[in-house]
């Protein structure tokens, strides 16, 4: 299992600017092929992360590599939409503002 991409939901919480979630209430789940899911909940400026594979608002697969792309800015995630290399479900709102959140 990729550590990079543990420790990167891990400090979610630590790099978020509260002042952008002020009043969002939603959830993520991010679905990484062979590695796992983490949900992240955002209430009123805090953000909660727990690897689960609960429900959420908006899902989001990808592989481990196209994962790791997206996080390290080689990867474009509108790109990676359109060429089938992450595949969103649930809220499509949720996930055009997911980048301005976190």
């Amino acid at each position: 299992m990729s550590e990079h991409i543990r420790k990167f939901f891990g400090s979610i919480g630590e790099n978020v600017d509260s002042s952008l979630l002020a009043g969002v209430t939603a959830s993520y789940r991010f679905d990484i092929e062979n590695v796992g899911s983490w949900r992240v909940a955002i209430a009123d400026g805090g953000v909660e992360v727990a690897e689960s594979d609960e429900g959420a608002d908006c899902v989001l697969r990808a592989s481990e590599q196209t994962f790791e792309e997206i996080v390290r800015g080689e990867q474009n995630p509108a790109t990676a939409v359109m060429l089938g290399r992450l595949k969103i479900e649930g809220d499509m709102v949720l996930a055009l503002k997911l980048k301005d959140l976190l």
